[in-house]
C-alpha cells in the first residue's frame, strides 16, 4: 500500500493502464490466432482479416506495448503464411 497521496494516485494509473495495454495485446494475439487456425483450413477470407492483424500490431507499436521490430518480424511471419494460400 501506498504511503503518500501521490503514490496512491500512480498506482491507480497503473493499474488503468496495465488493464489498457492488456486489452490491446489481448486483441492482436487473439487475431493472430484466428488468422493461423484460417490459414490451416484453408480459409481464403483470411486476406482481409490479415488486413486487420496489421492495423492492431501497428496501433501496439504505436502506443508503446511492443517495439517495432517484433511487430514487424510477426507481420512478416504471418504474411509469408498467407501467401502460401493460393
Amino acid at each position: 500500500m501506498p504511503n503518500k497521496k501521490s503514490a496512491a494516485k500512480e498506482l491507480r494509473k497503473t493499474v488503468k493502464r496495465t488493464a489498457a495495454n492488456k486489452q490491446v495485446s489481448k486483441k492482436f494475439k487473439v487475431l493472430i490466432k484466428d488468422n493461423l487456425k484460417k490459414i490451416k483450413a484453408g480459409d481464403q477470407q483470411v486476406r482481409e482479416d490479415f488486413k486487420k492483424t496489421v492495423q492492431a500490431l501497428d496501433k501496439a507499436v504505436k502506443k508503446g506495448i511492443m517495439k517495432k521490430n517484433t511487430a514487424s518480424r510477426k507481420k512478416s511471419r504471418l504474411a509469408k503464411k498467407v501467401n502460401t494460400l493460393k
